[in-house]
């Protein structure tokens, strides 16, 4: 068989091509919207990285559908805005899924289980939910805290209700004495009371929210990424990123290690 100089270029080139679009699917950029002041489900180191229990799943989900990410800064409500206008694909934020975003919003299966309490400083005389009647309760703006205060403002009594757009500045007027409670989620909460000390969580609020990737409506990534999650819960990839951020198990049942379906509308 004679090969020429010439059908080694052209083979060259052809292997050449298909290795450029083998690479090309493998650098595809799954671009992702974070609100990083939210530990330990992410947030900005030093560097200007982000890190976290969330990052750690969207990088993996990502990587297993043959992808890289791409991860950008957003207050928590501009997520929402975001996804809708697919300036992302995907956001996180210990974001719940809720049948009024489903409306708009698409989410993978759900991979962490939590609930909401009432924060409020150690020295504060509340002790309880039933105690802030007559109290001016901080929320996170966008947050389900926030629906949930304002669906039970009349039942609760509470006097007013203020929307922060960070959990930091949320607290430093917390501390402050310019309002007398929080609710928020629970984990993110705990964590912060880590370093940040004079806060305690007074109250649970069981609500059965869980946490999944927001996306797009009905992105065509969606099945690509809910299937890798589906995979890291069969593996158990989703359970040792839980130990490392939680320092535990997840609870035999819970979204984080049970396969389910993709949320519907």
């Amino acid at each position: 068989m004679h090969i020429t100089r010439r059908s080694l270029l052209v083979l060259a080139t052809a292997v050449g091509l298909a290795g450029g679009s083998h690479l090309a699917y493998a650098a595809d950029a799954l671009n992702v919207g974070s609100y990083p002041n939210n530990p330990p489900f992410e947030y900005k180191t030093a560097n200007g990285g982000f890190e976290g229990f969330e990052v750690d799943v969207v990088n993996e989900a990502a990587k297993r559908a043959g992808m890289t990410t791409n991860i950008a800064d957003y207050g928590f409500q501009a997520l929402f805005a975001a996804t809708s206008s697919k300036r992302i694909d995907v956001a996180i934020s210990s974001i719940t899924i809720t049948p009024e975003r489903l409306k708009s919003q698409s989410f993978t299966q759900p991979y962490y289980d939590s609930d909401m309490g009432v924060a409020t400083k150690e020295s504060s005389s509340i002790k309880a939910l039933a105690d802030l009647k007559g109290t001016v309760v901080g929320v996170l703006s966008g947050s389900t805290g926030e629906k949930w205060v304002n669906d039970n403002k009349a039942a609760q009594g509470f006097a007013d209700v203020k929307g922060y757009n960070s959990q930091q500045d949320m607290f430093l007027d917390l501390g402050a004495g310019r309002i007398d409670a929080v609710v928020s989620d629970i984990p993110g909460m705990q964590y912060l009371f880590v370093k940040t000390k004079g806060f305690a969580i007074k109250d649970r609020i069981k609500t059965g929210e869980q946490y999944g990737l927001m996306m797009t409506k009905d992105s065509p990534l969606l099945g690509k990424i809910n299937d890798a999650i589906t995979a890291m819960k069969k593996d158990g990839t989703l359970e040792k990123i839980h130990e490392k951020w939680f320092g535990g198990k997840a609870p035999a049942g819970s979204s984080t290690v049970t396969e389910l379906p993709i949320p519907k509308a």
